[in-house]
Parts: C-alpha cells; sequence; structure tokens
C-alpha cells in the first residue's frame, strides 16, 4: 500500500499537516473568542487545539513530535491564533462559524493522522484509529479549556465521520490511488459528512439504561 516514503509523499503529508493546524487552530481560536479569554488564553487553547492531537498521536508511536521538529507548526497554530484574535474585532462572527474550521480540521488531521502513521508501519486498523484520535483530540482539548464538555461525545457523528473517512483513505491507498487524490477524497468525504450531521442532526444512538 506504501512502500518507502517518498519525497513527495512527505510533501503532501507536511502540507496537509499545516493546513489541519490553521483550521484547527482557528476553531480554537473562536470558542475561545466566544468566552471572551483574554489574548493569552487565546493563544493557549488555538495551540491546544492545533497542536494536541498530532502530539499525542506523535507519542504513542514514538516519533518526535512534528511540531517540535519542525517549529513552522507553532508558528502557524499562533500566527491563526494572533490573526483571527484582529480580525474578530473586525467582524461580527457568527457563535456557530467555528463548526467549519472545526470540520476542516477534522477531515485534514483525521487524514495527516492516518498517513503519518501508516508511514511508521502501524497496521491499518491502528492507523485509522490514529486518525480519529488526531482529528478529535484537539477539540476535546480545546472544549476542555473553555469548560464546556467535548462535542466529540454529544454532537452528531464527529468521530464516527473521522474513522469512517480514515478508513476510506486507506482503502482507497490498497487500490493504489494517488495518495494526494485519496487524501483529497477522503478529507472532503470527513468534511462534508460532518457539516451533513449536522444540518440535519444525526448522530448516533446513546447510551440508556432500560427503564
Amino acid at each position: 500500500m506504501i512502500s518507502d516514503p517518498t519525497p513527495a509523499l512527505l510533501q503532501t503529508l507536511y502540507w496537509i499537516t499545516l493546513l489541519a493546524v490553521i483550521v484547527s487552530s482557528t476553531s480554537g481560536v473562536l470558542k475561545a473568542g466566544f468566552k471572551q479569554f483574554d489574548l493569552f488564553g487565546v493563544i493557549m487553547i488555538a495551540i491546544a487545539t492545533g497542536l494536541g492531537g498530532g502530539s499525542l498521536r506523535d507519542m504513542l508511536l514514538d516519533r518526535e513530535v512534528f511540531w517540535i521538529e519542525d517549529q513552522v507548526f507553532f508558528i502557524a497554530s499562533l500566527g491563526s491564533a494572533i490573526a483571527i484574535f484582529i480580525t474578530a474585532r473586525l467582524m461580527v462572527i457568527s457563535p456557530r462559524f467555528f463548526l467549519i474550521p472545526d470540520a476542516a480540521g477534522l477531515a485534514t488531521f483525521g487524514i495527516a493522522g492516518t498517513l503519518a502513521s501508516l508511514l511508521v508501519g502501524a497496521p491499518w486498523l491502528v492507523a485509522s484509529f490514529m486518525g480519529v484520535m488526531t482529528g478529535t483530540m484537539g477539540g476535546i482539548f480545546r472544549d476542555i479549556l473553555s469548560n464546556e464538555p467535548p462535542v466529540v461525545f454529544q454532537s452528531p457523528l464527529y468521530a464516527t465521520v473521522s474513522w469512517v473517512g480514515s478508513l476510506m483513505f486507506i482503502g482507497l491507498l490498497y487500490l493504489d490511488l494517488d495518495v494526494t487524490l485519496a487524501a483529497t477524497i477522503a478529507g472532503l468525504s470527513i468534511f462534508f459528512g460532518r457539516l451533513l450531521a449536522l444540518r440535519f442532526n444525526i448522530s448516533l444512538p446513546r447510551f440508556r439504561f432500560k427503564s
């Protein structure tokens, strides 16, 4: 499915991860902004959101943490936080707008996490779950720091669409589809799947005791 990582493959992973950091950090800023945190609080939540999931993935895979290895990712997260902090003072932003960058972060980090795991030799099922964890943990950190129940545990089809998309990505790679095209198809599937779930309130059954 994936042999030795080529420069083109590593470049694809790099740009997907960079995009994921930017959009996830943006969702963190918007969530923190609605809590009216100060600039330092906004930056901390943006960094936790944009870098948290990938950091946990790298530690579990025993690889160097991606933003420590290359500080461009840290700078991108920090820059996103400051840019949105300033923009929000100049424009009216809907409280629900953060769901769009949140869905984009879920999609891009889900694919990046899956691909990074495959490149270090993780089995396909483990790699798919690493994609889910990479895509969702940043949002969990964001919500906990914002003193709110994590969206992933109560919102329509959050981790579910991420896992389906990660498995789709792996399936497309097994079919020898170009990795960039496979990442695009699977990533867009996660993004639009999440937005459709929100639009039509599609969710998994909730746990409950028999009365």
